[in-house]
């Protein structure tokens, strides 16, 4: 049976009152745990909504419940920082944040966070037990914060780190978003144009006679292609050719190589490359003002770093660094990191001021993502324009090339 959640009130030395949470099997269990703890309390009662939440089994269920996202957890750090701040209570803040919290996964993750605090763990490893939640990023950042104790600080610099990250990421759908859209639109029209206009003109061509040109007669052949059954065979390799690539991609050999290649683009390939080291300079630095030691540091943003070539790079450089060489030599030797950045780095660590150094290599590389964006945006308008007209304007063409052939035959 599924521990339950129990609300009891007690009296603090100075008379105050206050409440507290605790996992028990029942109420007299809830008791005996209670005195063990020395409090006594004078009112208990079962949290059966939060019991619930907590007896929900896991496992299969969490592959299909939404997980949060960069912005949700930045919301989250940025909020516990306001309250811790504020003088409120580790597990009062986490109640606070918990009522407020709409996403089943993460309010249920936080609701157990807090029993686990409350039952005299750190947040740190509270958090560590979530991690379909709290990346090693966050769990490692509280964790420094709580040693040292500036908790506030960090939560804060998380917070500022997550929305980056979200910022970042949103750039470049907001670079992809518009091209993906019109093509999708573009196609959608060309193949509704394709299978329900064009073989209604052709049926009155035929009706008055006239001689269809070779591109009309193209078109027609392929609009009754897709209207054919033969239209699933045409798909099927496009079906299965994506399938194949998510597969291939959900396997380290097959994502690494897919990771590759899309570096060797032109012009996204470079994006790629300055965001995620505008990525790894905020995530270090942020590590590195933390007091997160440099080893521990470098694994966990290569565990963040979304391109598997540049994180197997900077697990090699992980490596060098125990070695005993400095970290500029060892981003040199893969060669997969600008080299401005490397020579930043480097100037960073004969000053003794690598998180400041690190700080101002993300700005620069944050500042090139914006004008790259910018940029391909302004190139990729004209050329979609192109694109749908080219569609729409073949569609037309095969429509109206037989009206000069009517036309004639009218003259």
């Amino acid at each position: 049976m599924a521990p339950k959640i129990f609300t009891c009130s007690h009296r603090s030395r100075q008379g105050a009152e206050q409440i507290i949470k605790i996992k028990a099997n029942n109420e007299s269990d809830a008791k005996r745990i209670l005195r063990q703890r020395g409090i006594l309390a004078f009112a208990i009662k079962e949290s059966l909504a939060e019991s619930k939440q907590s007896a929900k089994p896991l496992g299969i269920k969490l592959n299909f419940e939404k997980r949060p996202g960069v912005r949700e957890k930045a919301l989250f750090a940025n909020k516990l920082a306001a309250l811790v701040g504020a003088g409120l209570p580790i597990i009062r803040s986490l109640d606070l944040i918990t009522k407020q919290q709409k996403q089943p996964l993460f309010k249920r993750a936080l609701l157990n966070v807090s029993l686990n605090v409350n039952e005299g763990n750190s947040l740190g490893d509270s958090l560590r037990q979530w991690p379909q939640v709290f990346d090693p990023l966050i769990v490692t950042m509280v964790e420094a914060g709580e040693a040292g104790g500036l908790l506030e600080e960090v939560l804060k610099r998380l917070a500022m780190l997550l929305e980056n990250n979200a910022k970042l990421q949103n750039q470049i759908r907001g670079a992809l978003a518009y091209p993906i859209t019109v093509l999708i639109i573009a196609l959608l029209v060309f193949l509704g144009m394709t299978i329900f206009l064009i073989p209604t003109f052709a049926d009155i061509f035929k009706e008055l006679g006239a001689e269809l040109p070779a591109f009309t007669v193209l078109m027609l052949n392929f609009s009754v292609l897709l209207r054919s059954p033969f239209a699933i065979i045409f798909m099927a390799p496009v079906i299965a050719g994506y399938f194949i690539l998510r597969r291939s991609h959900a396997t380290p050999e097959g994502r690494l190589k897919i990771d590759g290649f899309l570096l060797q683009l032109p012009i996204f390939g470079e994006l790629i490359q300055k965001t995620d080291t505008a990525q790894f300079c905020r995530t270090f630095s942020s590590l590195s003002r933390a007091g997160v030691p440099i080893l521990m540091g470098l694994k966990i943003v290569a565990d963040s770093v979304g391109n598997r070539v540049l994180a197997n790079g900077l697990v090699a450089a992980r490596l060098g660094v125990q070695d005993g060489i400095s970290l500029s030599q060892a981003l040199g030797r893969s060669h997969l990191f600008p080299s401005l950045a490397i020579s930043l780095i480097a100037i960073g660590e004969e000053t003794g001021e690598m998180d400041v150094m690190l700080s101002k290599v993300a700005d620069f590389y944050e500042d090139e993502i914006a004008i790259a964006v910018k940029t391909i945006t302004t190139m990729l308008e004209p050329m979609m324009i192109v694109v749908v007209g080219s569609i729409v304007g073949s569609i037309l063409l095969a429509m109206y090339l037989p009206m000069f052939s009517v036309f004639n035959k009218i003259a």
